[in-house]
């Protein structure tokens, strides 16, 4: 039992990693680009990026319970804590982040339809640095989350 639940978790950790690693430098391309057209298909990809992060999320947290459970140990060690608590701010900062790029996606739709020609508008939704900011801070969580995996500090 313990076996299978750790694989869980041990593949949930890394789906989010990969999920948020994929989303992330999508977006990175999208800024670099100029015609609507171009930014629509990275922003496109973007999207099996973030269903890997909720699959992740999903596995992790719910096979991390099970294996605190199972162990006996339950929430109280505070690196639990801790970890549960980076975890949902990691998703609030991902889904903020997340947030601006599926609007800049929306309008890249309309525009690249309506004639493919650059925007300012478009270019200032992609870059806005609060989302970007946003979703650095959600990638740091995780690693912090992962120290905390590893180390288990008392």
């Amino acid at each position: 039992m313990t076996d299978t639940l750790l694989f869980f978790h041990l593949l949930g950790a890394f789906c989010f990693f990969a999920g948020a690693a994929v989303a992330g430098t999508l977006q990175l391309a999208a800024i670099r680009r100029e015609r609507p057209s171009e930014i629509l298909a990275f922003l496109r990809l973007t999207r099996a990026g973030v269903a890997l992060v909720g699959i992740g999320a999903l596995l992790t947290l719910g096979f991390g319970i099970a294996l605190a459970e199972h162990y006996g140990i339950g929430f109280s060690p505070a690196w639990i804590q801790a970890s549960l608590g980076l975890w949902a701010a990691s998703m609030a900062l991902g889904g903020y982040g997340g947030r601006t790029a599926r609007h800049a996606r929306y309008l890249a739709e309309r525009l690249a339809a309506e004639g493919d020609a650059p925007s300012a508008e478009l270019r200032a939704l992609v870059a806005a640095r609060g989302p970007l900011w946003a979703s650095y801070a959600s990638g740091l969580l995780l690693l912090a989350i992962l120290g905390l995996m590893v180390w288990k500090p008392a």
